[in-house]
């Protein structure tokens, strides 16, 4: 056959064909060189899909009670920006009153975004009081204490300045009730400039402090980069590419003795003396020295302690979420493509909990294009792995 006549008579072959006779060689390619740290990993289980908004802090009480914030500083929606999670629905709370949009931002809730609970089962939330297209109104950033047993107010501390800057980002907070007269909130404003810090708030006083302003355990890490979803994003303050900030993460020892605290743009973890901290007299020149460097995390957004003092890191650049134990090392906890942007973080006695908000996929970040698919997860998985079951009795053989 001439050459001609056996191109023309191969072209003329069924696409079946050629493809079932090239997968052979594929395979025979790859085989036993695929990644095999990239598929999923780990028990999840979906607790609820959220249409509308998304989610971003979550809460679960030892009786089962969760509650979800759906902050509006990137998208201004007209939902509940704190719900409690009934019978399928989000019930505006404490009351529609106060978590759906008002007209004096100092008496309800604007955008919340991290909460936690204390040592008495007490409900905290930070209101970053921040409308996408608005500009910060005064009242609008607080503090907040909720009472379950009750669904009442037991704290609104308004933020101002000079703790307040107009581009504040009150991210995430922790309350130690063992420090100060009604206890010490401590806030990390992430910044929607380049302006982060730390910010401890008195309870009983309400005096709030910024600290830490210019130091590299606070800042965005200059240079970063992250692959997210497969595509390297940078860290460029004017222009970003990725949800970016200083110190965001934020996590408190049980015996509230220590705090972790991470920047949003670098993989370290740091952490340092809640008595320090929480002295009113302690200036930077006093913290900055007592600042321990605790190592490489990946990147995280939210941080968890469980019960027995395990950090919890979620992973925005491996749709993960690691544990990192108490000798330092770390162990792959979740590992899914539905992990896009895990975000709030909250540890129960059996479960870690985890909200995704695909936050990487905003218009912002994407030439104007918002690439978010609902729904929007939020998520469960056990602290210790289930073990399986064996009929052959231990230390026998099979």
């Amino acid at each position: 056959m001439k050459r001609r006549h056996f191109l023309r008579a191969a072209s003329a072959a069924p696409a079946s064909l050629a493809v079932s006779a090239a997968l052979p060689a594929a395979q025979a390619q790859t085989a036993g060189n695929e990644d095999n740290g990239t598929g999923p990993y780990g028990e999840l289980d979906i607790v609820a899909k959220f249409d509308g908004p998304g989610p971003s802090g979550i809460v679960v009480l030892p009786d089962g009670r969760t509650f979800v914030g759906f902050p509006r500083h990137a998208v201004d929606h007209k939902g509940a920006t704190l719900g409690e999670l009934v019978d399928g629905k989000v019930v505006p709370y404490p009351s529609p009153e106060m978590s759906l949009p008002g007209a004096v931002p100092a008496k309800c809730l604007v955008s919340v975004h991290g909460m936690t609970t204390d040592r008495q089962g007490r409900l905290w939330v930070i209101d970053d009081g921040k409308r996408a297209g608005h500009p910060l109104q005064p009242g609008a950033a607080k503090i907040v204490c909720i009472d379950p047993a009750t669904n009442r107010v037991a704290h609104n501390i308004i933020l101002k300045a000079p703790a307040l800057l107009p581009d504040s980002h009150m991210n995430d907070l922790r309350v130690s009730l063992l420090h100060g007269a009604q206890g010490t909130v401590f806030v990390t404003d992430s910044s929607f400039g380049t302006k982060p810090a730390l910010v401890i708030v008195d309870v009983a006083t309400q005096q709030a402090r910024r600290v830490l302003t210019t130091h590299p355990a606070i800042l965005p890490e200059a240079g970063f980069m992250a692959i997210v979803e497969g595509e390297p994003r940078r860290y460029l303050p004017r222009h970003p590419q990725l949800v970016s900030g200083g110190v965001d993460g934020i996590a408190l020892t049980k015996d509230e003795k220590n705090l972790y605290f991470s920047p949003l743009t670098s993989r370290r973890l740091y952490s340092l003396p809640v008595d320090l901290l929480a002295d009113p007299t302690s200036d930077d020149t006093v913290l900055a020295p007592a600042i321990r460097d605790e190592g490489e995390k990946g990147v995280a957004d939210g941080l968890a302690l469980d019960d027995h003092d395990r950090l919890y890191t979620t992973n925005y650049e491996h749709d993960c979420i690691l544990r990192r134990d108490q000798d330092g090392s770390f162990t792959m906890m979740l590992r899914d493509p539905r992990a896009l942007s895990p975000d709030g973080i909250f540890a129960t006695a059996d479960h870690v909990y985890c909200t995704f908000g695909q936050w990487n996929r905003l218009a912002s970040f994407n030439g104007g294009k918002d690439r978010r698919v609902t729904p929007y997860l939020l998520v469960r998985f056990p602290i210790e792995q289930p073990q399986p079951y064996d009929a052959v009795p231990k230390g026998q053989k099979a």
